[in-house]
């Protein structure tokens, strides 16, 4: 199971109670450095609405109240909101070899989107990239899948190339049947 992002992590205690939606704001804004004053211009809700949740004083926000909370936590972690996609990260050789843009799933069509790297270091960026970048999952080699599942809050999918013909389009099919499949 993948780590909750902050903005995650906010929106599941909102369905617990109250009350955990009020501390998990509190530290989300704790974890990201950032200080009531800050993040009221940030998300465009009053400082004083915003200090009124934090305290208890407003246990119920308004839905727009919450969804610019939400948005704001978002743009904190560097999600981009729109198409959703799944990151391939594998050498450019193979990337260019690719014959497929997009991978189906159900009715859905999902983008995939390239992230070229040749060595380790190169991979752990372009997954820290694509996550901020807002990938719902990551494709990779399986050499360095268990490396990426340990920094990567998105699901990590690889295909050994011994069992499979085009081992990125298996691993970008498994990755999106994660997405859409729960």
């Amino acid at each position: 199971m993948s780590k909750l992002s902050l903005w995650e992590k906010v929106a599941w205690s909102s369905l617990e109670s109250d009350e955990e939606f009020r501390k998990a704001l509190k530290k989300a804004l704790e974890e990201s450095r950032i200080d009531a004053k800050r993040f009221s211009r940030l998300s465009g809700v009053s400082e004083s609405s915003l200090y009124k949740i934090l305290s208890g004083e407003r246990a119920n926000p308004r839905l727009s109240t919450y969804r610019r909370i939400l948005k704001a936590l978002k743009r904190l972690e560097g999600v981009e909101e729109g198409e959703p996609f799944i990151a391939v990260i594998a050498a450019r050789p193979t990337l260019d070899a690719f014959e497929t843009r997009y991978v189906q799933v159900g009715s859905r069509q999902i983008r995939l989107r390239e992230y070229a790297a040749t060595s380790i270091e190169e991979v752990i960026i372009a997954a820290v990239r694509a996550q901020q970048e807002g990938a719902r999952a990551i494709v990779c080699a399986p050499i360095v899948s268990t490396t990426v599942e340990k920094i990567a809050k998105v699901p990590v999918s690889a295909c050994p190339v011994l069992l499979c013909r085009q081992p990125l389009l298996k691993a970008a099919e498994a990755a999106a049947s994660k997405i859409f499949s729960e």
